[in-house]
């Protein structure tokens, strides 16, 4: 299947849903692993602003990827983001849509509290 590497260099992105395990199959409860690690997988919302337009993206994570405090508002770096395009058949209707899977979400407030910490000691 067609991966498409995705630019955050100049977006913003920050946390709108806090982290929730992913489920595979709604009827049973299944959690969504990994196919080829077993690692649970996440699902994180996050407000990604880019080219004066602004969207809410699903982010799918595997659990060790998701670092620092991911509150609502959290300013985060999405490591490894990717779009991948999907289509499939349900009740004789066909939908479509964009995944979006990323290797790590990382909480910038933290770095930006240490160096704000930081130059206050040194002041």
């Amino acid at each position: 299947m067609r991966q498409i590497p995705v630019d955050t260099s100049t977006a913003i992105v920050m946390v709108a849903k806090t982290p929730q395990v992913k489920v595979r199959d709604r009827r049973t409860g299944e959690i969504a692993t990994d196919a080829e690690t077993g690692v649970k997988l996440m699902t994180v919302d996050v407000m990604f602003a880019a080219n004066d337009e602004v969207e809410i993206l699903s982010v799918t994570v595997p659990e060790p990827g998701i670092t620092g405090e991911l509150a609502m508002g959290t300013p985060v770096a999405l490591t490894g983001l990717i779009a991948r395009p999907w289509e499939n058949d349900f009740n004789g209707q066909k939908r479509h849509g964009i995944a979006f899977r990323a290797v790590a979400v990382t909480s910038l407030a933290i770095a930006g509290a240490t160096e704000a910490g930081a130059g206050s000691k040194a002041a």
